[in-house]
């Protein structure tokens, strides 16, 4: 069975992504960082459904991590799936802040670029000896790459260069015909930020051509398509998942 590592799957884009991804028979390690009992949850959905999958704890945000999470990684693959190579890697797991440039904190900037940035570089750089030969990796970015929104800069640029970074990471894993590419969320109806209230939900449907925002699930089954066969031609691209957002 393909196995696939899904950063941030205990809820939101990363828990709709590992049960889409398991639907389409591989499965799934689901990573949270506090909030094991949503994992479990997501764990039990697979499993109810007959998939399997397994949930690990991980801080994106702690490189210095990585090695032991690799260990353990390597651990469940053995144990659950009797294999020792992943098929796929989503680098997911985030958060937001919203906060004018001119207030920003270093520490605000660091936690937001270790997490957005730094994370998925080096644990991709931990995980590739473990990536099969025609694996694939997406990187989750944001719509607010391509349109400014006041308050959310470092966030934005950090995943601007994580959509920079996953073209040069397919250039570099294409001898091993590993794939990347990135997905880029517009207006989502996730916890991210502090959710959405009445009012900024319909200002967002109001900018979005198809007239609502989207649901996790809108999301995740792009990125279960992007791990799959059926999209093996598809490499070092960025792909908006927004219904039209600002167009």
């Amino acid at each position: 069975m393909n196995v696939i590592v899904i950063t941030g799957g205990s809820r939101g884009i990363g828990a709709a992504a590992a049960i889409e991804v398991a639907k389409l028979g591989m499965g799934v390690i689901l990573t949270y960082n506090t909030n094991a009992a949503a994992a479990d949850r997501v764990v039990a959905t697979i499993e109810a459904a007959g998939g399997k999958a397994v949930a690990l704890p991980l801080d994106v945000g702690n490189a210095d991590s990585f090695g032991a999470f690799k260990a353990a990684v390597m651990q469940a693959l053995e144990t659950t799936w009797n294999t020792t190579s992943l098929y796929g890697l989503v680098n997911n797991a985030g958060y937001g802040l919203f906060n004018p440039i001119e207030f920003v904190t270093e520490a605000q900037f660091d936690g937001l670029m270790n997490v957005h940035l730094k994370g998925p570089f080096f644990l991709t750089q931990a995980l590739l000896p473990l990536l099969a030969s025609g694996a694939a990796i997406v990187n989750l970015t944001s719509a607010t790459t391509r349109v400014a929104t006041a308050g959310v800069a470092p966030y934005a640029a950090f995943k601007g260069g994580l959509e920079v970074l996953s073209r040069y990471m397919a250039k570099e894993f294409g001898a091993r015909g590993i794939r990347v590419n990135a997905v880029s969320p517009g207006a989502i109806r996730t916890e991210l930020g502090g959710g959405l209230n009445d009012e900024f939900e319909a200002l967002l449907a109001g900018q979005t051509a198809l007239g609502r925002v989207g649901e996790p699930e809108d999301v995740g089954r792009v990125i279960a398509t992007l791990l799959s066969p059926v999209t093996g031609w598809v490499n070092a691209q960025t792909v908006e998942v927004g219904g039209g957002y600002i167009i």
